[in-house]
């Protein structure tokens, strides 16, 4: 009796736990090259028919971002026409096939082991399939939670989504660790004069280790792709094609069964004009969430979570990959600072918050990046930068995207928020490497001070654009977003 009145807690945060599945395939499968490449580089350079060039390496490495576009662009249709629930399991197939595509992308078609541009192709094609996945998991994803969870504790279940996205990250670190053991990637000047030349103990990693480290994603996204099976299309996509019972029958098992019938009412009375148009509510609304998408991306930290060795590297690090797995667990810990403070502080406080700590981290770098003597305050400020985007930027985002746009309009208006994202993020990424190496004469820093200080700025551009144009959304329905968004008309 007790659940029928108040809702089961138990039952909301398992089908939200299946949900956030998708958030860690999210993090999984943007990262986990990050283990294989060296070994897919080596495998291609080998190649007869063509030459493996630095530009076809970059492409493959960042490939899957083509399809995080598509996957995105994409995703307002199908939770509008399948509903949230078919599309999250199209994106775990779309998951699934890409590890075992990417693992064996000879299979039927070519011969295995042989490196040739036509198998390139294969291979891009199904880390595209991946991406499209992603694309679709990291719109659809928050959109299902928030969809499904009760206003007050909604902010901090559409957090944990961040929550999955970095310990995925984190989890294929280790995998990619465990699967390499005792081998050793190969050296560049190895590369492309074939096996023969590599050292025997990276050999295993060229022919094998990388495509273990792709197939693992099968383990997950099969897991995934299963378990929505069996949870709940969300109510207010089942108010919106009529079917208001199983709406009901969702909403009382969430929420208690007084308290359902007063949410239906007001899903309904949102629900009048199904076929709105995506301007009804005002341009605003939807600048609004395209900008959250690509401040989230401009602040610059992708360029930060990829290049992590690189950066740690250029600074004399003696292990900075040791000083990358740190910095990741940091974020976890800052992660979880956002989740249980969202709800008391609200989103506004920690993103303007988040901002100003990360221009104060990016502007510790540019200052001290390169100097002797100061490398732990460079890492400190790395530190600060990154810490400061995973309790406010990262999962905040998420938060907002999910319920600041109305009902009649949110799949459209979160696709194309989220298609944003991708673009920016694959600028940045493409960004990064050319503006952190340039001089302005032989042997100057001018580029590492220029792109931290760039960033910098945009964070401070970004604590005005919320603070000025971001409405305050804690406590609020998703009904109340239509409310909201008319009375700034």
């Amino acid at each position: 009796m007790n659940q029928n009145q108040n809702g089961s807690k138990s039952y909301l945060f398992s089908i939200v736990l299946v949900a956030v599945l998708g958030g860690l395939l999210f993090g999984y499968d943007t990262a986990v090259i990050s283990g294989a490449e060296k070994g897919l580089q080596a495998f291609f350079s080998n190649a007869a028919d063509f030459q493996y060039t630095d530009s076809w390496h970059g492409f493959t490495s960042a490939s899957a971002l083509i399809g995080c576009i598509i996957g995105s662009a994409l995703s307002g249709f199908l939770a509008t026409r399948l509903g949230r629930k078919r599309s999250l399991i199209i994106a775990g197939l779309l998951f699934f096939i890409s590890a075992l595509g990417s693992m064996d992308p000879e299979f039927l078609l070519f011969e295995y082991g042989k490196p040739t541009f036509s198998l390139l192709i294969m291979f891009n094609i199904y880390r595209v399939i991946g991406g499209m996945g992603v694309g679709l998991a990291s719109a659809i994803c928050p959109m299902y939670i928030g969809e499904v969870a009760p206003s007050n504790i909604r902010g901090m279940l559409v957090s944990w989504n961040q929550f999955a996205i970095i310990f995925g990250q984190l989890v294929v670190y280790f995998v990619n660790f465990f699967i390499l053991g005792e081998h050793i990637q190969p050296l560049v000047e190895e590369m492309g004069k074939g096996l023969a030349a590599i050292n025997p103990a990276a050999q295993w990693t060229v022919t094998t280790g990388w495509r273990y480290m792709f197939g693992s994603e099968a383990v997950p996204a099969g897991l995934f792709a299963l378990l929505i099976c069996f949870v709940p299309e969300t109510p207010r996509y089942l108010v919106s094609i009529g079917q208001d019972e199983r709406a009901l029958g969702v909403l009382s098992k969430i929420n208690g069964s007084s308290r359902a019938q007063q949410i239906l009412q007001n899903i309904k009375e949102t629900m009048t004009e199904k076929t709105e148009r995506l301007m009804t509510y005002g341009a605003l609304c939807i600048f609004v969430g395209i900008m959250l998408s690509v401040f989230q991306q401009a602040v610059g930290i992708n360029a930060v979570l990829y290049y992590a060795p690189r950066i740690f590297g250029d600074m004399g690090m003696e292990n900075p990959m040791m000083v990358t797995v740190f910095m990741g667990v940091i974020n976890i810990l800052f992660t979880l600072v956002a989740i249980f403070t969202v709800e008391k502080w609200g989103r506004k406080p920690l993103l303007i918050y988040g901002s100003l700590g990360m221009a104060l981290g990016a502007f510790g770098v540019a200052i001290t990046f390169g100097h002797a003597g100061l490398e732990m305050v460079t890492a400190l400020s790395i530190m600060i930068y990154s810490a400061s985007f995973m309790f406010s930027w990262g999962p905040i985002t998420w938060v907002l995207i999910a319920e600041i746009f109305p009902n009649t309009i949110r799949g459209a208006a979160v696709a194309i928020a989220v298609a944003f994202q991708w673009i920016f993020n694959f600028i940045v990424s493409s960004t990064f490497v050319p503006m952190f190496n340039m001089h302005l004469s032989e042997g100057d820093d001018f580029g590492h001070w220029f792109t931290y200080g760039l960033y910098g700025v945009i964070c401070l551009i970004a604590a005005l654009f919320v603070w000025r144009l971001v409405p305050e959304t804690k406590g609020k329905t998703l009904e109340d977003m239509s409310k909201l968004w008319k009375s700034r008309l």
